[in-house]
């Protein structure tokens, strides 16, 4: 991706966020400039990859796989230091976009509708090979337990929710007749790096063509410390 669509991705996030009245940390303003003064009171951003994040999951294509995210709050599974044992995400997604079936090996988590569109989901079991069951799957929403075959698609109203637990495959897309989605998500701690089982393998983050200065960095992206 270019650094310049990054930039009016997060601008564009931005206004969303401002437009439905979700107010942000302090943190997630700091200029790249800011970060370069922080020191080590900041470490719980650094360490927990809190911030900004855009990703076309390494395959260049976000306009169809893509998705921006981010994360307010996490703990962290590796390190003793945080005890948090959960994390929060605000997400923005477009028509056309889909955020690809996966599934998590430890984390549970809910999707909420925060406004906007549709959310269209499916979801499948796992296999013990780690394959997509054709068995029925029981649907969490907003308190209500019902089963559905595999595979069925599954809208959200704004306000609307669902539970997502381990080894249930999960995908996502927009209502194609309506405009981006503010999505939240409130889940165990959060762990990318080991935690994330793509049924198609995929990677994690873009590869970026500098071709103008970050507006903001993403999660992956501060400098170290200031001592």
């Amino acid at each position: 991706m270019k650094r310049s669509e990054i930039n009016a991705i997060i601008k564009e996030f931005e206004a969303m966020l401002a437009e439905y009245r979700f107010a942000l940390p302090p943190f997630l303003s700091f200029t790249p400039e800011e970060w370069e003064e922080k020191g080590h009171e900041y470490d719980e951003i650094r360490d927990n990859a809190l911030g900004w994040d855009v990703t076309d999951y390494g395959e260049g294509h976000y306009d169809t796989l893509g998705l921006a995210l981010i994360t307010i709050r996490n703990g962290n599974v590796h390190n003793d230091k945080y005890t948090k044992t959960y994390a929060e995400k605000i997400m923005m997604l477009r028509p056309g976009q889909v955020s690809p079936n996966h599934f998590h090996w430890n984390k549970m988590e809910d999707i909420i509708n925060r406004g906007g569109g549709n959310i269209i989901f499916q979801l499948w079991n796992a296999t013990k090979d780690e394959g997509l069951a054709d068995t029925d799957v029981e649907i969490c929403q907003d308190g209500r337990r019902y089963m559905v075959p595999a595979g069925s698609k599954i809208v959200l109203k704004p306000g609307e929710s669902l539970s997502l637990y381990p080894y249930y495959y999960h995908e996502f897309t927009i209502d194609p007749a309506s405009g981006p989605v503010l999505i939240g998500e409130v889940s165990m701690c959060n762990d990318d790096n080991s935690d994330n089982r793509f049924y198609k393998p995929l990677g994690r983050f873009p590869t970026i063509e500098e071709d103008e200065p970050p507006y903001r960095l993403l999660c992956n992206e501060y400098p170290p410390a200031k001592d």
